[in-house]
């Protein structure tokens, strides 16, 4: 099966699914091919924002659940998770707005959420409202990527390797500025 077929047979759907487990590079594949007409804007921002909500709030409800139980049962993990807790929350609010946007963090984050004691009417809130901000913006900037480079694909089945280590680095690049940040942050929490 050639890839066009692929994306037009189960193009939503695969990024659902990519965006379940971690998302950006599918986001940005899928919405740089939107002005090739292979996907269209509203729908790449809705599926994209599906697959991440319904794996934030696995996430949440296993750390509501159990997240506790589990930490105390371990004290090295209990000593890791101290300092990361008084982060959330000093910060509560920029991280539920942000989270999404942390690259790396994605099954960190919604953990902690569960375990601070969000109520899930509050996280179903922040949940939305950051999904859809995240799905919208990595849309965008996937669709200025296709739209500057002309990509099309042939473009990614003849480079697809530099195409995906392109897009990962540009995402590694966001984690690893973010986590720099938020270690320093943290870091100023334990002194």
């Amino acid at each position: 099966m050639e890839l066009e077929d692929f994306l037009q047979q189960y193009g939503y759907f695969a990024l659902s699914v990519a965006t379940f487990f971690e998302g950006e590079i599918a986001i940005l594949l899928a919405s740089s091919l939107i002005f090739r007409g292979l996907f269209e804007g509203p729908q790449t921002v809705f599926f994209a924002f599906l697959g991440s909500f319904v794996s934030d709030w696995l996430y949440y409800l296993i750390g509501r659940l159990n997240g506790k139980v589990f930490v105390e049962r371990r004290a090295p993990l209990q000593k890791r998770m101290r300092p990361l807790l008084t982060f959330f929350e000093k910060n509560k609010i920029q991280i539920l707005f942000s989270y999404r946007f942390l690259y790396g963090f994605r099954v960190v984050i919604p953990l902690l959420i569960g375990m601070s004691g969000i109520n899930p009417r509050q996280y179903l809130f922040y949940s939305i409202v950051a999904g859809m901000i995240w799905a919208s913006t990595v849309s965008m900037l996937g669709y200025v990527i296709g739209k500057v480079f002309n990509l099309s694909i042939e473009t990614f089945q003849e480079n697809f390797v530099m195409v995906m280590l392109g897009f990962a680095a540009f995402g590694l690049l966001l984690g690893f500025t973010v986590k720099r940040f938020a270690d320093r942050r943290i870091l100023s929490t334990e002194e």
